[in-house]
C-alpha cells in the first residue's frame, strides 16, 4: 500500500517537481497539495483526506509551515516533514518545537527524500546532515545556546526595532527586553545590537 502524501509549497514549479519525484517511487503517492499552510485544514474537514504524512515548506504567504505544523499537531494529524531551503537555527528550532518530525533541505538527493518520507510515517525523526550538525552543536554548547525567545528578539532586532517596539511586539516590558538583550550579548560575545545581529547571521541563528 502506498504512503499517501500531502505536499505543500507556494512555488508551483517547485511543487510540480517535488510531486513528480515523490510519485516516481512505487510506495509513495501524492494525494493532495496546496500553496500555503492553510491546506492542512482539509485534513480535519468533515470529509477529511486520508493522508499519512504532510511534506511542507516553511516560508509561504498566509499560513506558513510552522503554523501549519502546529495546526496538524494540535489536531492529532499525520506527522509533518519540513522540506525547505531555510537552514537557520531559528527556523529549525521553531519547526521542531511546533511538532515537525523531520527537517530536510531541498537539495537533498531523491533517495534521501524517499527515506525521510518513509521514516517520518514510521515515527522516526529525520534531519538533513546540516540540520543534525547544527542541533548537535547547540546541545554541545548549552550555556551559549540562545532560547527561542532570545532568537525571537534577535529576529526583531534585525528589523531595526527599538526596545519599546520589541516590548510591544512581544507583549513584555522594556525592562524584560533589556534583560534578554544582556543575555543575548553575553552568549554571542558582543556588546551592541549591530554586532549581535551580525553574529547571529554568521551562526545562522536568524
Amino acid at each position: 500500500m502506498s504512503i499517501k502524501v500531502m505536499l505543500i509549497d507556494d512555488h508551483p514549479v517547485v511543487r510540480a517537481g517535488l510531486r513528480a519525484i515523490l510519485d516516481s517511487f512505487s510506495d509513495i503517492e501524492v494525494v493532495a497539495e496546496g500553496s500555503s499552510g492553510a491546506a492542512v485544514d482539509r485534513l480535519f474537514a468533515p470529509e477529511s483526506l486520508a493522508v499519512d504524512v504532510v511534506v511542507c515548506d516553511i516560508q509561504m504567504p498566509g499560513v506558513d509551515g510552522i503554523s501549519a505544523t502546529r495546526r496538524v499537531r494540535d489536531n492529532d494529524g499525520p506527522p509533518v516533514l519540513i522540506l525547505t531551503t531555510y537552514d537557520t537555527e531559528a527556523d529549525i528550532i521553531a519547526a521542531v518545537e511546533a511538532g515537525a518530525l523531520g527537517y530536510l533541505l531541498k537539495d537533498s538527493p531523491e533517495q534521501v527524500l524517499h527515506d525521510a518520507v518513509v521514516a517520518t510515517v514510521e515515527g522516526r525523526r529525520t534531519l538533513s546532515p546540516e540540520v543534525a550538525g547544527l542541533l548537535a552543536e547547540r546541545v554541545g554548547r548549552p550555556q551559549q545556546a540562545l532560547s527561542a525567545r532570545e532568537i525571537e528578539i534577535l529576529q526583531a532586532l534585525a528589523t531595526g526595532a527599538s526596545n519599546r517596539a520589541l516590548a510591544q511586539q512581544l507583549f513584555i516590558s522594556e525592562a524584560t527586553v533589556k534583560t534578554h538583550l544582556i543575555h543575548v550579548y553575553q552568549k554571542l560575545g558582543v556588546d551592541n545590537r549591530t554586532a549581535a545581529v551580525t553574529a547571529a547571521r554568521e551562526r545562522k541563528l536568524i
